[in-house]
Order: C-alpha cells, then structure tokens, then sequence
C-alpha cells in the first residue's frame, strides 16, 4: 500500500479507502489509484484483512475422494453454487481414498481458517476433528457418515436403490444376478451390498456369494471378475454395477464379449443414454447431494445451534435398454 500511495501521490489512508470502497474520495484520485494498483500489481490479502476485521475469511473446505471423478466434479460444482451465494469461495482437495490424506487436507483447511468444512470420509476415524467442532468450524459429511463422531451427514439411498435395481432384474426374469461393488470398508460399497442381499431376498433369489466380487475398482479388477461371473453353466445373466467406474469398467470388459449380460449401474454417468444398448441405472441428483450439504454447513455458519442432521435423498431407477435385456 505504500508503493501504490507513493506513486498514486496520496496517502496511504486514501489507498485504503479506495480499496475498500470508501466515500469521500475524488473519482479522479480513485483512478489514480486504481491506475497505481494496476501498474504495480498489487493484490489485498483478503485472509489477513477479514481477521483483521474479525469476520470470516470467506472460505470453505470441500474434501472429495478424487476431483477427477465426474461425479466428484459434479457435486464441486453444486457446492460452488451455493457457497457463492453465500459470499464464499471453495477450498477442494481429493483424499484419493486414503484417511491420513483426509486428515492432512482437513487440518490444513482449519489452519487456513476456513468458515466450515464439507467431506466425503476416506477413513472411520475422525475425532481428530472434534476440537476444531467445539472452536467454532461446522462440518458436514457427505455421501458417507463419520466413523466416529456424530455430526451433520447428507446420504443418498443406497439401500432403496439397489434393492430397486434387484427387483428389476428379477421382473425381467433374472435369476443368477451379479454384484460388482467398490471395496466392502467404504460406506456406500457396504449399504450397496446389503441393498443387493435384501433384493435377493425380497425376490425370492438364493443369495450366491460365486456372484459378488467387491474391491478397488481397476479394469483388471473389473475385467478378471466378469470372466469368472459369465462363465460356465452357472454363469451369470445379470450384473449389477455399484457405481459410475465400475459401470465404466464393466462396459470395457464387456465390449467384445459373445454374451452381453443385463446391466444395471448405480450413479448415472455421461454418455450412459447413448450406448448400444443405452444403460440402465440407478440415478440420483448430485447436484441436490452438494446443495442440501452446502446449504446445511451454511446454516451453522450462520448460527444454528439444533442437533445434528441426517438427510437421506432419494434415487429412481431410469430404464433404458441394457436392464431390459431377457435372460
């Protein structure tokens, strides 16, 4: 600031209140001011002047498991809507699924004073965010509860929907129906499985583990398990995808196969309507899942004190073709 007054030839107390938009200042000094800033590039720390102030730094943390993901992408998206509404702008980092990178991202995030925190767990231990919950910061977990604290959580029906995409399968004649789902210890992968399980059994199909294969979800992973589910006599005639990669990876897998199974994946994903046959899914509004978490961290922002939430949004299944398909 005082570069810019020395060239501007003013004051440093002018410098600021053009800065901050102040009265009382000439529109030809403020253009000789504005003309100094620009020359000499100068940039207010807005994290200093609101601490300064003691108001916020304008600021939220998002944790994701990997902003490459478009699902991921998509409820980025969502919670920058929302947070700009509100006079904020978005911190993002991807845990890439791992809990110690989870926990580095967040502390960082409190450490930089952020207004509040939204994450998708990698991990089931987060009592180490308690202390920064009792100073003041709210935090709100999406798509996948807190291992170990009670705090504000927004869910998707995982259970419903998967016991929909069974029931679908089965009224199309299916009997031997495949899993592939995401590894057993993250939540959603879990209450997938458990959705598959009950849809079994709401059914009247026998429970066969030969057909469930759960793990990271790499086209090897994927690629090895549907060879083993479509063979032999026994073979699957059916498979359900537990999300959007898997899908992805399934259809790869798929691609020059004899013996296209029925399919049907849970997270709708781009181009899924254009494919031959179009895929069925079991989809839900990503961007409703980043605007109730968004809108419900802003409400403790801004005061509510009410006990911790659990907001569970429904999922419909969409039939385009590839769950139609007859045994």
């Amino acid at each position: 600031m005082s570069d810019v007054a020395r060239l501007a030839g003013v004051s440093i107390k002018t410098v600021s209140r053009v800065v901050n938009d102040e009265p009382a200042v000439h529109p030809d000094t403020a253009e000789r001011v504005m003309a100094a800033i620009e020359q000499l590039g100068f940039r207010r720390n807005l994290g200093a002047r609101n601490l300064r102030r003691g108001s916020t730094t304008g600021t939220i943390g998002l944790i994701v498991e990997d902003v490459g993901n478009p699902f991921y992408s998509e409820l980025n998206r969502a919670v920058e809507r929302i947070a700009t509404s509100f006079g904020r702008q978005v911190l993002t980092g991807s845990s890439e699924e791992n809990s110690d990178r989870e926990r580095e991202l967040v502390l960082e995030f409190c450490a930089r004073r952020v207004d509040g925190i939204l994450v998708v767990p990698a991990g089931l231990q987060h009592g180490y965010l308690v202390p920064e919950m009792r100073a003041g910061t709210p935090v709100v977990f999406i798509d996948r509860p807190a291992g170990d604290i009670v705090a504000d959580t927004v869910l998707v029906d995982n259970l419903g929907g998967t016991i929909e995409a069974v029931t679908h399968l089965a009224q199309h004649g299916h009997r031997r129906i495949a899993f592939l789902g995401d590894s057993p210890d993250i939540f959603t992968a879990a209450e997938r499985l458990r959705g598959f399980r009950e849809g079994c059994v709401r059914n009247g199909i026998s429970y066969d583990e030969s057909l469930v294969s759960m793990g990271t979800p790499t086209p090897d992973a994927v690629g090895n398990a549907v060879k083993r589910l479509l063979d032999g006599p026994e073979a699957a005639t059916a498979v359900i995808a537990g999300n959007n990669r898997i899908a992805v990876h399934l259809l790869r897998a798929l691609a020059h196969a004899e013996r296209r199974p029925a399919m049907v994946g849970f997270d709708d994903f781009e181009l899924a309507d254009l494919l031959n046959p179009p895929v069925t899914v079991v989809a839900h509004d990503v961007s409703a899942l980043g605007h109730a978490a968004a809108e419900l961290l802003f409400a403790r922002v801004q005061g509510d004190q009410s006990p911790p939430r659990k907001v569970v949004l429904p999922v419909h299944l969409v039939a385009r073709g590839s769950g139609e398909v007859a045994p």
